[in-house]
């Protein structure tokens, strides 16, 4: 017979896993690869830079 189990905790435990698995799915569905992630980044720092080199010195 198991000891004594705290339902709280249970349920807390049980939303945790659900929140968990909902984020993964996002994840999968929604998110970038981390090679798209660095491409984006690569081409927005290439814009910053070319802006920067276009900016008139005073």
């Amino acid at each position: 017979m198991p000891g004594i189990v705290n339902l709280n905790k249970v349920r807390k435990a049980t939303q945790r896993a659900n929140k968990k698995r909902q984020a993964d799915e996002n994840a999968i569905k929604y998110g970038l690869s981390k090679a798209e992630k660095t491409l984006g980044k690569a081409r927005a720092d290439k814009v910053t830079q070319d802006l920067d080199g276009k900016r008139r010195k005073d």
